[in-house]
Order: C-alpha cells, then structure tokens, then sequence
C-alpha cells in the first residue's frame, strides 16, 4: 500500500456530469409541476423541495411580481422540508406531511403582515422520495444558485422558527422588520436591522431583474 506524504488535490477531486444532469432534470420538472395557492388546499404527504412566488402588489416587489403575471418565473422564496432524523437515515420520505406544513407554516408567516395579501403568493413544489431524497439539499441549492430569490439571498430571516422560551435575546430578522406580525418576533429583544437599508438592498435586487 502506497501512502502519500504529499496532498494533490486533482486526485481527490470527484466531479459528475451525470451529477449535474440528474440535478438539472429536477430543476426542469419542478418548473413544469402544477400551480397552486399558498398553502395548497389539502395536505399531502411527502418531503421534498418548494418554491414560492408573489404577484402581488406590495410595492417595493411590484417588479418581481410583474414578471411572474405574465408567467410564474422567478420565485421570492425556495426552500426545503424533510422528516425529522432523515440525515441519519432513521426516518423515511414519504411517511409524514413535512412539505405540506412547512408550506403552511409559510402562509402563517405572511398572513402576519398587513403588506402582503397571502391571495398574491403561489407555490410549486417536488416531492422526493426513496432514493431521490438524497437531491433535496442539492435541488435546493441550485435552484437559489440559479434564480437567487429575494427572501433567500437579500431579505434574510423569512424561513425562521420561533427560537423558543430563553432564547429572545437575538435580534429581531430582516424579514420581520420589514414584515412585523409574527407573534414570536415580537418577543426578540435584540437590536432590530434597519428596514431602510433592507429596502435600499430590494431596490438594488429589483432594477437587475431580467437582466
């Protein structure tokens, strides 16, 4: 047995096309699943990965809306829900309701907020089971590679739970200074983010829209 006293990092490098391509197939299949409310009438078993979009009329995000009127295309929000224990592999997909409540979950949150009508938000979403859970981390992370959605990558804090008894010291989240409602953030007591500069960054995000 040989050992190497020296690192070459080209012979620890592991790339897939054949990766890349199963990644991509996912990606095209969420965008050509059904449309629906926000959250979907009924709930439905199943993990996997979503992604939310806004027509509305709320103005700081009427550009982004405009673009999804016409078709739903861009999303403000992409994200995941899995079951409990399934990074050690002691829970199986399919067997709870783990994307229907998160997307719930999500409809509490805006319906919070005076400026957001849940009625302008519309979801999508792929539901992973067996071996095919194994993509939802990268599903997830190439559709925010891909389309950088707002409440991902400007506007942080959307996706936040409820810290819990003893944990309100930390400050309140950009989303929830520029969206107060939810009954948990009101009890943070750390310093609030300014939500002058939260919109400066939107305003910035918006104008290269489409570009």
């Amino acid at each position: 047995m040989e050992v190497m006293s020296a690192v070459e990092l080209k012979r620890h490098v592991f790339r897939s096309p054949a990766f890349k391509s199963v990644v991509d197939e996912a990606v095209r299949f969420l965008a050509g699943t059904p449309v629906h409310p926000l959250p979907p009438t009924k709930t439905f078993a199943g993990a996997g990965v979503y992604a939310i979009y806004y027509c509305g009329g709320y103005g700081p995000y009427r550009p982004l809306a405009n673009l999804n009127k016409k078709q739903l295309c861009v999303p403000i929000y992409v994200g995941k829900a899995v079951p409990p224990g399934w990074r050690t592999a002691r829970t199986q997909f399919g067997a709870t309701s783990d994307l229907s409540n998160r997307l719930r979950q999500h409809a509490a949150s805006i319906k919070f907020d005076a400026d957001l009508d849940i009625k302008d938000f519309a979801c999508r979403f792929l539901i992973l089971t067996e071996v095919e859970g194994d993509l939802v981390v990268p599903v997830e992370a190439e559709l925010i590679r891909r389309f950088k959605p707002l409440w991902n990558t400007v506007v942080d804090g959307f996706g936040n739970h409820d810290p819990g008894k003893g944990r309100y010291e930390q400050a309140l989240s950009e989303w929830d200074a520029l969206h107060p409602g939810r009954l948990w953030a009101k009890r943070l007591r750390g310093k609030s983010p300014s939500a002058t500069k939260v919109l400066e960054r939107i305003k910035a995000y918006m104008a290269g829209l489409g570009r």
